[in-house]
């Protein structure tokens, strides 16, 4: 699984959980509550991409992601199989 296909579903989820930002918009240097993002929303995000490109990443592991692009990086690890646990 490529990269960019990980980062354009978590940035079409996020899209879709927070009104008023196009995808187009989204800087994946920046975290997702500057987007206006709440946990809850951010959980969404999280549970949803997992679902759609069909990746189990540990909680464990979602505590330390600071921005978007870290989220993606995190996917992309275990999408390919070198993920830690």
């Amino acid at each position: 699984m490529e990269r960019q296909e990980i980062l354009n579903v978590i940035k079409g989820n996020l899209a879709a959980a927070v009104d008023g930002i196009l995808v187009d918009q989204i800087d994946p240097q920046k975290a997702m509550n500057e987007y206006g993002a709440s946990s809850l929303d951010v959980v969404e995000v999280v549970s949803n991409s997992m679902r759609q490109l069909k990746v189990k990443i540990p909680r464990t592991e979602l505590g330390h992601i600071k921005n978007i692009d870290g989220l993606a990086d995190t996917f992309y690890r275990y999408a390919n199989n070198e993920g830690v646990a």
